[in-house]
């Protein structure tokens, strides 16, 4: 590999002007700037940036810990924060916890260990003390997605109130009324935020929320499936279910069809994300939307001014919902 040397003697300079152009610290002449970077490009010269960062105290990386890769409204996020990320000269690092605290711990020793200039992530839910450790490192920090108890921390969310008191008020003035909910992961305060808004619609109604139609999920494909079996097995079988997640309600989908359900007509099913497949679920899926990709560019634009002034007040946005009415959901039919 060609080193800093070799690109000073092709440029006919010293070696103290080339790192001057490499690391931007102190003006040189156009000609002088143009010899040099013509020499790094003939040598296919790459600044060791691991040097560069030890000198600088910057590395120019970002880390993002998610709990899952294969969801699309995770990649979608982390889409969003990439190209922020990106357009401010920044690489990102990915990590996966798996939903797993002690991964998420490993992850970011990992990537305090990598010298990343902040660090973004979607906890898995008791992540209080990893918060503190960080910002007691000066580490800037965003919490994306979900809250944290007891830190002041810059966060970025969706409603997840209003859409689930969005999702069940669609439900009730489609004339349903023995509605079930498929809950999220425990750890996670966004699904108790959105049980918390389809109790609201039920009380809005005057129908008191029946806790056996509350069913715990986990946000898996599988957990939504098993729910469905247990509901529609019950005496007074739900005529509508709102899941907390797409996953959720493509599963329950699946399981009511085999079942010899038809969705929409005997079972009303809505989600909650938008993620890209619900536009292709046979039925298509009625869903809660949240600006996945814009949540990504929100955390990252936080991390960044976070970055650049770490005594700045803490932040947290809250971005809006939508409803996307598609062919899973339809009028209740008789009593």
């Amino acid at each position: 590999m060609a080193t800093m040397r070799d690109v000073a003697e092709r440029a006919g300079v010293s070696v103290t002007s080339v790192s001057h152009v490499i690391n931007e610290t102190r003006a040189v002449s156009d000609e002088l700037r143009a010899r040099i970077l013509a020499a790094m490009s003939e040598l296919e010269y790459q600044p060791n940036r691991l040097a560069r960062s030890l000198r600088s105290g910057k590395s120019q990386t970002i880390g993002i810990i998610i709990p899952d890769n294969s969801n699309p409204f995770f990649a979608e996020v982390v889409r969003g924060v990439e190209a922020t990320s990106f357009a401010y000269g920044y690489s990102l690092i990915l990590c996966i916890s798996n939903a797993d605290l002690e991964k998420e711990e490993h992850y970011i020793g990992v990537l305090i260990e990598k010298q990343v200039d902040g660090i973004l992530f979607m906890a898995v839910g008791a992540s209080t003390n990893q918060i503190l450790s960080l910002q007691q490192r000066r580490v800037p920090v965003v919490v994306v997605d979900r809250e944290v108890a007891g830190v002041a921390v810059d966060t970025v969310l969706a409603d997840n109130a209003r859409g689930g008191w969005l999702a069940t008020r669609h439900l009730l003035e489609l004339g349903h009324k023995c509605i079930a909910c498929i809950t999220g992961h425990n750890a996670f305060s966004l699904s108790a935020e959105r049980v918390d808004g389809y109790r609201r619609a039920l009380h809005d109604a005057d129908i008191p929320p029946d806790e056996a139609l509350i069913v715990p999920g986990d946000f898996s494909f599988a957990s939504g499936y098993d729910a469905i079996q247990h509901l529609l097995a019950l005496r007074d079988a739900p005529t509508a279910v709102f899941a907390c997640n797409d996953y959720m309600a493509v599963g329950a989908i699946c399981a009511a069809v085999e079942m010899g359900r038809l969705v929409p007509a005997d079972l009303s099913v809505i989600g909650f994300d938008d993620v890209l497949l619900t536009s292709f679920t046979n039925p298509p899926l009625t869903t809660i939307a949240q600006p996945c990709y814009d949540m990504g560019v929100a955390a990252a634009t936080l991390l960044l001014e976070r970055m650049h002034d770490p005594e700045l007040p803490t932040r947290r946005q809250t971005l809006g919902i939508d409803l996307k009415v598609r062919g899973s959901t339809a009028p209740l039919v008789g009593d």
